[in-house]
């Protein structure tokens, strides 16, 4: 549905003299910050990229803001995933209720697909497309890859088990051929996304489901052929859009990027107002779940336990903080790692404050496992998730030692002390104890999964089986609670905590968390126990250390835990 274009007026009321206005800019060619970064290089590079937090507080400024004319987003290249896209968008379209938006960009895909930048677009009032550029809606593609025929012929033999059918990562390593099941998981994925991006253009540009999908059937389509179907309102290059914002809303402004609007950046003027106003107020903490999860502090793209633990405990014992969203964006890891950070999020809960976990592109598995013990679970419709089961084996690579004149003698003490080791495969009692292992750890995750989804085991178990379902799907089968992004899950904890959404004060990690890593932590309840280590980890020897070596340099998949979603699982759109 489209709004109509508000009146504006070139002369501010009440100054008595003309004065150039702001035209809003959104440039999201330089992706998006959603946390912060893990250490000063990876600061350097998204030095240009603004985070989601100062999208969402100028926008939700600018709207009421009558020096505000309108936004400009250049979608550009959008390396976002379709669940930052989905989360950007929905600032975009909370703005476009009050004020013009245009979204432009060149092209929305060359021969490939633009989803995640058209999902963006389509929120705006209007968006413009180069002449010589495209509509990418292609749909979604999601590749299935078994790498057992390629490890065989290199002298690896992979030996996993897993829990149950639907648990793909364990496949992708050892399978022989595609199951039926994760046949039938994948195309519901892909078919999950494309169903809800036609829901979504539908409804955003005044089309009929059917009229979108014809038109993704011949996508990518041309500028022409896009107009022409209703999913451009105008072609023009970059100057003609700026032209035409001139010509429309007033030729007297000036652009600012949304992010610099709100004062984004450590020491920025509009943080330092912001801490001055919000001082006495009360807080929402935010703490952040991302990448493997793995014990120990883990490195600044893995969700270490005792960081993420000893960030959890921080918040809790901070007065002022009165409820907490655990933003969670993690394919998985380590069981018992899972297991801890889940601990902690239900000690934060018998505290009294209330948690909601905000799920990102991807909390599956592992990730699903610290989510679930929140009192409510927000995913977005493309969110990856669920995938409650349990793989493990090794990869034995007896054959590669051969094969390349490498003699190795294993020495142990103890009846399973080598179990585990890569220089020969399971003996049928090592299979039995893998099994048991298996089925414990299992049983342990859905009856855990059932009690606080609050469903009955009987219920949550044929969800479970290692499915991946879509957050979409899973909100319909009651493994989240609501369909939306972080500000869906402020506002959640808030009714949930008596707060009111627009008086609280958000506790983020400061965009200089990791010169944490520069002091020295007292004990266990320091903040400094919550940095990230440097420190290189001594790994094993022995084969397995040729095989992590060789597995590093080839970009072989190896999981980083039992609780672990298809490494190689991405929807590209």
């Amino acid at each position: 549905m489209k709004l109509r274009a508000l009146p504006l007026i070139d002369r501010l009321p009440g100054l008595g003299g003309d004065r150039p206005r702001t035209v809003l800019e959104l440039d999201l060619s330089h992706g998006v910050q959603v946390g912060p970064p893990g250490s000063p290089l990876e600061a350097l590079r998204l030095r240009q990229a603004p985070t989601l937090r100062a999208l969402g507080e100028g926008l939700r400024r600018a709207a009421g803001d009558d020096d505000v004319l309108g936004l400009l987003v250049h979608v550009g290249t959008c390396p976002l995933t379709l669940a930052q896209a989905d989360e950007v968008g929905a600032l975009v379209a909370d703005f476009s209720q009050d004020k013009p938006s245009v979204a432009w960009t060149e092209t929305f895909g060359e021969l490939g697909s633009g989803l995640a930048g058209y999902r963006v677009a389509v929120h705006a009032r209007e968006i413009w497309l180069q002449p010589s550029g495209a509509v990418g809606l292609v749909g979604v593609s999601a590749g299935i890859t078994l790498l057992r025929g390629g490890l065989e012929k290199l002298g690896v033999d992979p030996e996993f088990g897993q829990r149950h059918e639907y648990k793909s990562a364990a496949e992708q390593l050892a399978g022989r051929e595609v199951s039926e099941a994760n046949r039938e998981m994948t195309q519901r994925l892909a078919d999950a996304v494309v169903d809800d991006t036609v829901t979504r253009v539908a409804a955003r540009r005044s089309l009929t489901e059917d009229q979108v999908r014809a038109a993704m059937a011949v996508a990518p389509l041309s500028a022409a052929a896009a107009l022409d179907a209703g999913l451009v309102d105008r072609l023009g290059y970059a100057d003609e859009v700026r032209a035409w914002a001139r010509e429309t809303w007033t030729p007297a402004w000036e652009p600012r990027y949304v992010h610099r609007y709100a004062g984004d950046g450590p020491g920025g003027a509009g943080q330092a107002l912001r801490a001055v106003t919000l001082r006495h107020q009360p807080r929402v903490a935010v703490v952040d779940v991302t990448g493997p999860i793995v014990l120990g502090p883990g490195t600044a793209r893995q969700a270490g336990a005792e960081r993420v633990g000893a960030r959890l405990r921080e918040v809790g014992r901070d007065d002022d903080v009165r409820a907490v969203v655990l933003r969670v964006d993690s394919p998985g890891g380590s069981y018992v790692a899972s297991d801890a950070i889940r601990r902690e999020v239900l000690r934060l809960r018998e505290s009294g404050r209330p948690v909601v976990a905000a799920m990102g592109t991807v909390a599956a598995s592992g990730g699903y496992f610290v989510a679930m013990g929140a009192d409510e679970v927000v995913a977005q419709p493309t969110t990856l998730t669920g995938s409650i089961g349990v793989l493990a084996g090794k990869m034995v690579v007896e054959r590669l030692l051969d094969r390349a004149g490498i003699v190795h003698e294993s020495v142990s003490a103890g009846p399973r002390a080598a179990m585990m080791t890569a220089s020969r495969p399971f003996t049928d009692e090592e299979r039995a104890v893998l099994d048991t292992w298996l089925d414990d750890v299992y049983a342990d995750f859905t009856a855990k999964a059932a009690a606080d989804r609050g469903l009955a085991l009987d219920v949550l178990e044929p969800l479970a089986r290692g499915r991946v379902w879509t957050g979409g799907d899973a909100a319909e089968r009651g493994l989240v609670d609501h369909l939306g992004g972080t500000r869906l899950a402020l506002e959640r904890v808030c009714v949930l905590a008596g707060l009111d959404v627009d008086d609280v004060a958000l506790r983020t990690p400061s965009p200089l968390a990791f010169l944490r890593q520069l002091r020295v932590a007292e004990s266990s309840e320091s903040p400094a126990a919550a940095s990230l280590t440097t420190a290189a980890t001594v790994g094993p020897g022995g084969p397995e250390a040729v095989l992590a070596r060789l597995s590093e340099a080839v970009g072989l998949p190896l999981t980083h835990g039992v609780l672990s979603m298809p490494p190689g699982l991405r929807l590209l759109g």
